[in-house]
């Protein structure tokens, strides 16, 4: 499937603390942890503990949140289908789009029960 402008636009301007709950949701259901969802975020996103909770409390939209990130060298290594979109075919000008399904695909993998070593990627030595 093609990302169009109106699907990235859509998705920047939603609001990442009214999804966060949902990400939460399920997880807990997958007995995994706010903790680990946490820290998943933070590896994608290089942000600290507080400044997570500030922007979830903030209310701020995908299009700031990562805007703000410092997005990790080894994002490119997160590949593979989320809702239909391959990821590494999503074009660069649709960069709130692609970040967005690549940290679903994160917590997808988290959900199903990846390692956490295997969810936040490393470049093989």
């Amino acid at each position: 499937m093609k990302v169009t402008a109106e699907k990235n636009e859509k998705v920047a301007n939603m609001i990442f603390g009214t999804i966060y709950p949902l990400y939460l949701n399920r997880l807990e259901k997958n007995d995994r942890t706010k903790e680990e969802l946490d820290q998943v975020i933070k590896w994608f996103t290089g942000y600290d503990q507080e400044t997570l909770d500030g922007l979830i409390e903030e209310k701020v939209t995908y299009r700031t949140f990562f805007q703000k990130a410092k997005i990790h060298k080894n994002a490119h290594m997160i590949k593979g289908v989320v809702c239909g979109y391959r990821i590494e075919e999503i074009e660069d000008e649709f960069e709130v789009y692609k970040q967005s399904r690549q940290l679903e695909k994160l917590i997808d993998e988290l959900a199903r029960g990846r390692k956490m070593e295997k969810i936040l990627r490393e470049e093989k030595k």
